[in-house]
């Protein structure tokens, strides 16, 4: 399999979603939104948006099934498969906020060999494929070489249901607040990774994730250098809700400040 020409190939068709969501965010009314669940919005520039994903992708990698947030196409024991979210940020979407973006990527089980993100507010591609690097719009990245965290800058998003850990969350801030150059919320998942894999971020952490959330971007993290894990230092990121991505070099010191609360 040419991960490198696939990769492309899903870079192409993200950019091209991308000026599909970036024309619709020019006029979009905030009364079209619906809720799939509490404080969970989805639009029609989602659903529109994953449908011409899964069209495309099909026709990139025919025998692949699909995980997908809008539940346009499904995964039926297929080999390999798309892990899409259309639109992550729906929120910023919304309210028209920057920071949204389309995240892809290709498994083999649960093995990543493809992930490309598209932050549609500013055109940036982030994408990667199994050892072959980490790459933004073209050029090469790599993670941060901060050594500590009080070097860091790291992001995180919020709970916005499951509010019995909320109290645990909290003493985790207060912790990182004390402890590096501050914490960020951009509101979306997949640029929150992307931004550790280029070295505008050292980590990023966030429970109550699936894996359309964040297939992508841990991808492209690993191949910029990073280490991925969930909080207790495991593998389970992929389907365990939680998350922490980092340059490496400060992974153990997020790891137990988060273990102190959690």
């Amino acid at each position: 399999m040419d991960l490198s020409r696939l990769c492309n190939e899903t870079v192409e068709l993200a950019q091209k979603v991308g000026g599909f969501i970036a024309d619709e965010a020019t006029n979009f009314d905030l009364s079209k939104v619906e809720m799939k669940g509490f404080n969970d919005l989805v639009s029609y520039v989602d659903k529109e948006a994953e449908k011409q994903l899964v069209a495309g992708l099909q026709e990139i990698l025919p025998e692949a099934g699909f995980i997908t947030e809008e539940g346009t196409a499904g995964h039926d024991n297929e080999e390999y498969k798309w892990i899409i979210d259309p639109l992550d940020g729906t929120t910023n979407f919304t309210h028209g906020i920057p920071a949204f973006a389309i995240s892809i990527a290709l498994a083999k089980g649960e093995e990543l060999l493809v992930g490309v993100v598209y932050e549609v507010s500013r055109k940036e591609c982030f994408y990667a494929w199994k050892e072959g690097g980490a790459y933004l719009n073209g050029n090469k990245i790599s993670v941060s070489k901060a050594d500590s965290l009080s070097k860091s800058l790291l992001a995180t998003g919020f709970p916005y249901y499951m509010f019995d850990k909320l109290d645990r969350y909290v003493e985790i801030l207060k912790e990182f607040m004390q402890k590096t150059h501050g914490i960020r919320r951009i509101g979306s998942a997949a640029v929150d990774l992307c931004y550790v894999a280029c070295g505008r971020m050292e980590a990023y952490y966030e429970f109550n994730l699936n894996a359309y959330d964040i297939a992508g971007g841990a991808m492209i993290v690993q191949e910029a250098g990073g280490h991925v894990s969930d909080f207790g230092g495991g593998n389970n990121f992929f389907y365990g809700e939680e998350i922490v991505a980092s340059n490496s070099k400060i992974h153990q010191e997020v790891l137990t400040e988060i273990q102190k609360h959690w």
